[in-house]
This record gives structure tokens, C-alpha cells and sequence, in this order.
């Protein structure tokens, strides 16, 4: 049996192609709302965050998102998805095999 394919995106801070499961997608739809997409699938504009928070940080600090998803992203928004990164990072690390 051959090995899977693995999905690769590209991490908008560092630059780097990364398994998309290391990664989480941030959105932008038609109206200009930007969001979270932990699922992948919503519809819209998408840039991807490795799911390290210093990588979050340095994306806050120089409004990388706003640049690449071409809106004005709220300091509420780099926030939420500082949390969500920490959140999801103690996660993996507490169940080693991603298994819940």
C-alpha cells in the first residue's frame, strides 16, 4: 500500500510549507469578516498560522494578516487567535498522538 499524501500550506510568517494539520486557516469571507476556520472548509479567502504563539505574535506585531487577507484586522481578532492558538497547542501536546 502506498503512503498517504500529506496536505502542505504555506505558513504566511515564516514562509514555509508545513502539513496543514500543523496549521490553522484564518479567513476572510465576501463581506470582509475576517474568522477562525478550524475546519478548513469555509468559503473565502484563506491564509494559514502555524500553530506556534510566537508566530501569532510576530504576525500581530507586524499585521501580517492584514497585508495578506487585504483587509483591517482588529487587535480583538489577533487576540482571539493568540488564544486559540495557545489553546489548541497545550491540546496536542496533552494528547501526544492528536487522539482525544
Amino acid at each position: 500500500m502506498k503512503p498517504r499524501k500529506i496536505p502542505m500550506r504555506k505558513d504566511v510568517v515564516s514562509g514555509e510549507m508545513k502539513p496543514k494539520k500543523e496549521l490553522v486557516r484564518i479567513v476572510r469571507n465576501k463581506e470582509g469578516a475576517v474568522a477562525i476556520d478550524p475546519t478548513g472548509k469555509m468559503n473565502g479567502r484563506g491564509a494559514y498560522v502555524s500553530l506556534e504563539p510566537a508566530d501569532v505574535k510576530k504576525a500581530w506585531k507586524g499585521h501580517l494578516l492584514d497585508r495578506v487577507l487585504a483587509v483591517k484586522v482588529t487587535e480583538e481578532f489577533y487576540q482571539e487567535l493568540y488564544d486559540y492558538v495557545e489553546h489548541q497547542k497545550a491540546r496536542k501536546e496533552l494528547f501526544a498522538d492528536g487522539q482525544p
